[in-house]
């Protein structure tokens, strides 16, 4: 494609995934009535009868409550649209590979999206851990109380960002079907790889919390690895395959 080409596509790509996430906001806003404000704030609610103080969540402006559930709906749309727009970004780049190529595609597709939900999962397991570790600095005697949008803040950031993370993987596989990079560049950067996880999980979990930081980032190496052991497997079999043609063309 000429670079106008790639500009329309990607313009389809990025409005297909708006509508989505649109939609998706739609009926986050409903769940956030329903169920969503309560599972957010029950880690909240736990410290507070477990230390026996005031703890609470609390709203200082009159507008903060609205403003709070549209932050609330649109990240709830981020989640649930998270099918439409991981294709999306995999359909743009689908014409970087071959025909034969294509074919994993899907695969990448259906390993995407359960790694995405299994990150968000994964910040929502730790973060009743960090509400309880960062409440308990509290003097005795003292009293609690978290404003409404930095907690929901730090709550939805820390969901979807490990969510994300735990998709990189799946991309590097992808740049390496597309010829971007080889599985030895992946393998001899891995070092600066667990550098930058560690850093990431420090950022995303308060630094005093080594062990949910340490919970996060064990199986984000993981995944690293695991991309890796799948371009080298791409990569022998790229080799051998073309090593079989320049014989035969001998």
């Amino acid at each position: 494609m000429s670079l106008g080409a790639h500009l329309i596509e990607l313009r389809k790509r990025l409005f297909i995934s708006a509508i989505a996430i649109v939609v998706g906001a739609g009926l986050g806003w409903w769940l956030t009535n329903a169920f969503v404000w309560n599972a957010i704030q029950e880690p909240v609610n736990r410290v507070a009868e477990a230390q026996g103080n005031d703890t609470a969540i609390i709203f200082p402006t009159i507008s903060s409550a609205f403003d709070l559930q549209l932050q609330i709906a649109f990240t709830l749309g981020l989640v649930i649209s998270s099918p439409v727009w991981l294709y999306q970004v995999f359909a743009f780049l689908v014409p970087g590979l071959n025909t034969r190529e294509r074919k994993f595609t899907f695969v990448f597709f259906v390993t995407a999206i359960p790694l995405f939900f299994a990150g968000c999962a994964a910040g929502w397991f730790v973060l009743p851990n960090i509400v309880r570790l960062m409440t308990s600095f509290v003097p005795e005697g003292g009293q609690s109380l978290l404003t409404a949008k930095e907690y929901v803040d730090f709550v939805l950031k820390l969901v979807v960002a490990i969510g994300i993370a735990f998709v990189v993987p799946v991309f590097i596989v992808l740049l390496n079907f597309a010829g971007i990079i080889s599985a030895a560049s992946i393998i001899k950067s891995w070092r600066v790889a667990i550098l930058v996880i560690v850093l990431f999980t420090a950022i995303a979990t308060p630094s005093a919390d080594v062990i949910s930081m340490f919970m996060l980032a064990l199986p984000m190496v993981a995944l690293y690895f695991a991309a890796w052991f799948v371009a080298h497997l791409r990569d022998r079999r790229v080799e051998r395959r073309n090593r079989l043609e320049f014989e035969a063309a001998v």
